[in-house]
């Protein structure tokens, strides 16, 4: 058996070409919705004169130094005539700016980012922008982080920092540039070095999309100019600790660094409040010393608090935030502030006895449900974007957000805070971060410059990430541990930055000196396996914490893929399954559709067209996705082996893609989407595929009790063969599992192709959780003895191709919308009108306007429903009047044996 649990993603060519990435600003890019575009005009920034603020500059021209002949300090000068430059926004790489000038044709349709020419970014770049400032009365620093690679900054026409030393997507630099500042226009510029994640400490794209041709070489993150006066203050952040499990009590403690930016001693007053308690100090220093300035209980009485309000993942309790703001003074004076907002709760996530890393927040243990996180391809930020997929999150009964490398900036975990979303942060593999453990993978191995640079990003992220609740580990691997060398980098850096909650040594069953066992494993799949390949406990099934894992291909919907391919290349996906899909990925392992492609094949038929493919597709995620989740949460309370995390490979996809997302680009849900929302749901019923047991599953906290489970099996015409009804179901809570029965292993009768309806009803007879399986008395076999580290083969497929002979089943529906401020939400009722017994198989219903465009985001109370005749099912979309663009509300109603039609829904 040949088997590489820990190097999955493995590329099989050295010529697969690699990106990077972090965060960028907006511009005209084919999102799901119109985005506004960025501030990308070279107006001049103005600078706030108050102790303490901080102003980011609103933007760049920018230009290639192939273009530019004069020196660096005419380019960094006041007044240098940057013609024919071209406008940037405030965190923008290289090709997300000229992508908003219009330069090059959508890269995300066909095969149109081909013809970018990558000899165009081979060479630094000029990043330039001027800011006034009305007085030099106080002092003046440059701020920033989200370089990719590196850069020579200038002020004002002289250099204040080399391209050696401001290196490293992560690593946060700080320039005291008050002796160039002058009252009026000044200029900063950076000389952007070329990139590769390969050689570089930055970001790459591995294998999940075909990399930018700019590699992302750009400012990606806010440049702020702060001013301040003779006192700064600096590294402000709150420690908590909650006394678990009470809940009733926690201690804060405060912290911040003062630093003396004179040549002279000076006493200053450091002065702080959180909500109500206020507390302060008086702190001596000589000419430029540093130190630190510490409130605790102790001091503070207040900072003991009683009944405090705590911090809670979404579906466990509330989120609320408290805010610290401190100012430190000089003879009455403000010399500079500080504001932070924190959360209180507790982090533990010790190994269980079979060595799974099992989290628990506040001292109650939860299944970790997420997703691995993607930015824009050319890390364009834009934040309602960013607020919408964590919306769908949360929608889907996900708990957390993965984010391998490509961390975010402060508004993603500002968000995540805000909605409940624990994030698991970390670096990433596959390139440079892991050159020194990676044996024969892509990075370079580490040089003694790079030691240091590893360490300042350590630092600088677990400085920026320490007080944000939300954030509930930091993975220092990924495929691989660090070495001993660097893995005490990072713990350096993280203790000195008060790193609050677990650190994990790797995102693979590996382990690390001091670390330890990771707890995680990252054995696979990343192709396509059948649904019952969850329920087995080994390799990527339903046990353990499972770092990255999904059956690969998520084709999107129709309306997707003919927004991002041309006909013949549409053409060739359903025709032509061993082909090169440009839109999967670059790795020569995931760059056909060839398993998945079979599989479809030899479960539901082979496709008769685009149309008959993508239906078959949709079906095949739904219950791919569905089963995944569902093993997994059905095993989470397990007595051995229990499963305690899951992370879909991918949550969503940075460009258009044909794999590993639960959502398209532009936000558009399928089979997948709707797979993840019905498994997740809070109270549950579902089917087992590996012992036919029919269990019930609460992800609430609150137990249930006096429910009703019934199961019914139905021939594919509709005949019933089997009906069983339980009542008098309990379940307890917090993702506790009741079975309430197991299928016959044989039922008379039954066809080969069958249909499996499971109704949950609470004890008013209120229905709570309807989910419907398509089954085979044919099972996939999987052949277990040869998995690779990407999927495990299948022998022989399971015979869903009776399907394809159900009758037409005719749905009628209604529909209207209401408005509230911003918001609308359309109420559509869908009834089975047939008059036999003919079942209408996941009737899906889309909000489109008068084009038929899909109007995105929307959110479905539920979707992709099963209807028996006489049935319906009453579903809201709610979503923004304003992405109607004008137009008059409709819905399309299909299904897979439902003939379309399209209502208005006025």
């Amino acid at each position: 058996m040949f088997h590489r649990p820990a190097v999955r993603r493995r590329l099989a060519t050295a010529a697969v070409a690699m990106g990077l990435l972090c965060t960028l600003s907006t511009s005209a890019w084919a999102g799901a919705r119109a985005p506004s575009p960025p501030h990308t005009d070279a107006q001049v920034t103005t600078v706030t004169s108050r102790a303490g603020a901080t102003t980011a500059l609103s933007g760049y021209t920018i230009q290639s130094t192939a273009k530019v002949t004069d020196s660096a300090a005419a380019v960094s000068s006041p007044g240098y005539p940057a013609s024919g430059w071209y406008p940037a926004g405030s965190r923008s790489t290289v090709l997300a700016a000229l992508l908003a000038d219009g330069k090059y044709a959508d890269p995300f349709y066909s095969t149109n980012q081909q013809q970018i020419p990558k000899a165009d970014f081979q060479v630094p770049w000029w990043y330039r922008s001027d800011f006034t400032v009305a007085d030099t009365g106080e002092r003046t620093y440059l701020d920033f982080s989200g370089v990719i690679s590196a850069a020579d900054v200038y002020v004002n026409g002289q250099q204040v920092a080399k391209a050696a030393d401001v290196t490293g997507a992560y690593t946060h630099h700080e320039l005291d540039v008050t002796s160039l500042v002058r009252a009026g226009t000044n200029t900063v510029a950076f000389r952007i070095q070329p990139n590769s994640p390969n050689k570089n400490l930055t970001m790459g794209w591995i294998d999940w999309l075909q990399p930018p041709p700019d590699e992302n070489m750009g400012v990606v993150r806010d440049v702020l100019v702060r001013r301040g006066g003779p006192v700064a203050l600096r590294d402000a952040h709150v420690v908590t600790k909650l006394d678990v499990p009470t809940l009733s009590a926690a201690d804060l403690t405060v912290k911040a660094q003062a630093r003396n930016e004179t040549g002279s001693p000076v006493t200053a007053t450091v002065s702080g409040s959180i909500g109500a308690i206020s507390f302060s100090t008086s702190v001596s220093l000589a000419a430029h010393e540093a130190k630190a300035v510490t409130f605790t209980p102790a001091d503070v009485p207040g900072l003991h608090l009683t009944s405090p309000k705590v911090w809670w993942p979404a579906g466990m309790g509330g989120q609320p935030l408290y805010s610290l703001a401190l100012t430190a003074s000089t003879a009455g004076t403000v010399s500079d502030t500080a504001h932070e907002s924190f959360g209180i709760r507790d982090v533990k996530a010790p190994l269980n006895s079979d060595g799974a890393r099992q989290y628990s927040v506040n001292g109650r243990k939860l299944l970790i449900k997420g997703g691995g996180w993607s930015p824009d391809e050319f890390l364009r930020w834009d934040r309602t974007y960013v607020e919408d997929r964590l919306k769908y999150a949360l929608d889907l009964g996900l708990n957390t957000i993965r984010l391998e490398g490509h961390i975010e900036p402060d508004e993603f975990f500002d968000l995540a805070d805000r909605y409940g979303i624990l994030t698991l942060p970390g670096w990433e593999c596959c390139d440079k971060w892991e050159g020194n453990v990676n044996g024969g993978e892509p990075g370079d191995k580490w040089t003694a410059a790079d030691h240091p640079v590893a360490r300042a990003s350590m630092a600088a992220e677990a400085a920026r990430l320490r007080d944000h609740p939300s954030v509930i580990s930091f993975l220092i691997g990924s495929d691989f541990a660090p070495d001993a060398t660097i893995e005490k980098d990072y713990l350096d850096a993280l203790k000195a930055a008060d790193w609050p909650t677990p650190v994990v040594a790797a995102a693979s069953d590996n382990s690390s000196p001091v670390s330890g066992s990771s707890g995680m494993k990252m054995s696979g799949p990343y192709d396509w396996i059948p649904p019952n390949y969850w329920y087995a406990k080994r390799e990527g099934g339903a046990t353990g914490f499972n770092s990255e894992t999904s059956a690969g291909p998520d084709i999107p919907t129709l309306d997707t893929l003919r927004r991002m391919m041309s006909p013949a290349e549409l053409d060739t996906l359903w025709k032509n399954p061993g082909s090169q899909q440009y839109h999967r990925s670059p790795s020569s392992t995931f760059s056909t559709l060839k398993l998945y492609d079979d599989a479809l094949t030899g479960r539901y038929g082979a496709p008769t067209g685009l149309t008959d493919y993508v239906r078959k597709a949709q079906l095949a995620q739904y219950e791919n996705v569905r089963a995944q989740f569902e093993a997994y949460g059905r095993n989470a309370t397990d007595s051995t082996k229990p499963s305690t995390g899951v992370v879909y490979w991918m949550f969503n996809s940075g460009w258009t893609s044909l794999h590993w997302q639960l959502m398209d680009r532009y936000l558009d849900q399928g089979g997948a989407y709707f797979g993840a929302k019905k498994a997740n749901e809070p109270l549950h019923v579902q089917y087992s595929y590996d012992n036919r047991s029919v269990v019930v599953v609460n992800n609430r906290h609150a137990p249930a009790s006096g429910l009703t489970a019934r199961t019914t099996l139905f021939n594919t015409d509709g005949t019933q063969k089997y009906d069983k009804t339980v009542t008098g179901v309990t379940v307890g809570g917090d993702g506790a599992r009741s079975t309430a029965l197991t299928v016959p292993s044989s039922v008379s009768g039954l066809s080969t192709t069958y249909l499996a309806r499971l109704v949950l009803s609470d004890s008013a007879g209120k229905e709570v959780s309807r989910n419907v399986y398509w089954l085979s008395t044919k099972p996939d076999t999987l052949d277990w003895d040869n998995t690779d580290w990407y999927y495990t083969p299948t022998t022989a497929y399971a015979d869903l191709k009776g399907l394809g002979a159900m009758a037409r089943a005719p749905v009628s529906a209604t529909a209207s919308t209401t408005s509230s401020g911003d918001t609308s939400t359309t109420t559509v009722t869908v009834r089975n009108t047939d008059g036999g017994r003919t079942p209408s198989l996941q009737t899906d219903v889309h909000l489109v306007d008068t084009a038929g465009k899909p109007v995105l985001p929307v959110q479905w109370s539920d979707n992709e429903v099963s209807l028996w005749p006489g049935e319906s099912a009453t579903l809201t979309a709610t979503y923004r009047t304003a992405d109607l663009h004008g137009s008059a509300p409709r819905v399309r109603v299909s299904g897979w044996n439902t003939p379309e039609q399209t209502l208005p829904a006025s």
